[in-house]
């Protein structure tokens, strides 16, 4: 949705769909014009008005990355849940490659593509970890992060 105003009239707010084109112009100069035929615009417009002339009312856009404590709460929450996913999609996979480790620990011999596999699979023994611990790192501002939310949902200032 799109709207629009005249400088002539601030007031008049045409809305229309879809987007600022030359299109939605043409469409709210239809209704101005109806509202002109109808009596309903308090002014006159000069002859040659044109959808040019016509003023696109824009809503006051929020600065998300403005300092708000609670913006920032939200984000830090935010990020623990991805992290959180992160970690336990991690744990998934390092779950099933911990049976592999007893390779080393057996008496039996392996192979140099057992030891290769197993190499590989410490990669992802590591990503498991690294992400376990930012989980649990960010677990500990996303506490603080939680009360500043609940204290702002519990403000009567809304």
């Amino acid at each position: 949705m799109v709207q629009y105003t005249l400088a002539q009239s601030p007031e008049v707010i045409l809305t229309v769909s879809g987007k600022d084109s030359l299109k939605a112009r043409e469409e709210a100069m239809d209704k101005l014009v109806e509202l002109m035929d109808e009596g309903h615009l308090p002014t006159k417009l000069a002859e040659g008005f044109s959808p040019q002339e016509l003023i696109e009312v824009k809503e006051p856009e929020v600065d998300e990355t403005s300092d708000d404590p609670v913006v920032e709460a939200v984000q830090i929450l935010s990020s623990l849940a991805n992290l959180k996913l992160k970690a336990e999609r991690a744990r998934e996979q390092a779950l099933q490659i911990r049976a592999q480790i007893d390779i080393l620990f057996s008496d039996q011999p392996t192979s140099e593509e057992e030891i290769a596999n197993l190499k590989d699979a410490f990669k992802i023994l590591k990503a498991f970890a690294l992400a376990d611990r930012a989980y649990r790192q960010a677990r500990g501002k996303a506490e603080e992060a939680r009360a500043l939310l609940d204290k702002a949902l519990q403000s009567p200032d809304i």
